[in-house]
């Protein structure tokens, strides 16, 4: 089994501390160790490593480099595996250093058994939808996917903006907001949530459109089935406007013909067996926290 490492930076002792005790736990079961090449550059100017290890790349696809993908820190960490995993179908299990960990499934504490149910097999895979952006002037290429969500948001400090929206080519409203948001139903747990909009149960086929601070107070987030295709003009007093996809941003002018659907490819993401989403949500977000349920 060969089993691949990916973070961004490791800033404190425990931190790395973590991550050579998850290296030795690797070796003791005789799992092959390889680091992203980003992580491994990032390790040799940062922390001088002196642990031997090889390096896998994903410039092409990493099929047959690895069995599995461990990722070692928070939410944004996990996004950017996307692009590592790509349409490859390798599980991404997360490892939490961050501060809320929604998508991990593991805590540092539970590495050993983590690594145990990988041997053992006795894992789940959730498979999550896919955000695919088509734009006539080839936004975010070359990989123009995200697995949280698409967001359109005015720039600055500039007045509100106007997103027309379409599904399947037919009007849905015009949103005249700070921006609007679509997002998988992994997405519907981060700045949907944060912006009025509900949460979504992985497997559930939906997206959710939800407007940025609308002026009209009757607007509200909308759940849709994830088979429509979703169409975007916008309008402001400002030139252009800000679009994200998951954790990467660019700008855009205005009359840029925007659309989104589902990706044909998915993401897996594995689930211990002692998971599930209903417990992550209660966790997560302190759901039943009242002296009356003890």
């Amino acid at each position: 089994m060969r089993v691949g490492i990916y973070a961004r930076v490791l800033k404190t002792k425990s931190a790395m501390d973590f991550f050579l005790h998850l290296i030795d736990l690797l070796e003791v079961r005789n799992i092959a160790v390889l680091i992203h090449k980003n992580f491994g550059e990032y390790l040799k100017e940062e922390h001088d490593l002196k642990v031997k290890y090889d390096v896998f790349d994903d410039k092409d696809s990493i099929s047959g480099q690895i069995d599995y993908l461990i990722c070692v820190g928070g939410d944004g960490t996990m996004l950017d595996t996307l692009k590592i995993v790509k349409d490859s179908n390798i599980p991404v299990v997360g490892v939490n250093l961050g501060r809320f960990g929604f998508l991990a499934s593991s805590q540092t504490n539970e590495i050993e058994q983590t690594i145990d149910e990988l041997v053992n097999k006795s894992y789940s895979i959730d498979k999550r939808a896919v955000l695919q952006l088509v734009s006539d002037e080839g936004l975010f290429e070359p990989f123009p996917f995200g697995l949280n969500d698409f967001v359109i948001h005015k720039q600055d400090t500039t007045s509100m903006i106007i997103v027309h929206t379409y599904l399947n080519g037919e009007f849905l409203n015009s949103y005249w907001a700070d921006g609007l948001i679509l997002a998988t139903p992994t997405g519907s747990s981060g700045y949907s949530l944060s912006c009025g909009g509900p949460l979504c149960f992985p497997q559930s086929a939906s997206f959710v459109v939800t407007p940025i601070a609308p002026h009209n107070l009757n607007v509200r987030p909308v759940v849709i089935s994830d088979k429509n295709v979703i169409s975007f003009e916008f309008e402001g007093r400002s030139q252009s406007v800000l679009a994200s996809l998951d954790a990467r941003s660019e700008s855009i002018r205005t009359g840029v013909q925007l659309a989104v659907r589902k990706a044909e490819f998915t993401y897996s993401m594995i689930r211990l067996s002692s998971q599930n989403y209903m417990n992550t949500i209660r966790n997560k977000l302190n759901w039943g926290i009242d002296q009356r349920n003890y």
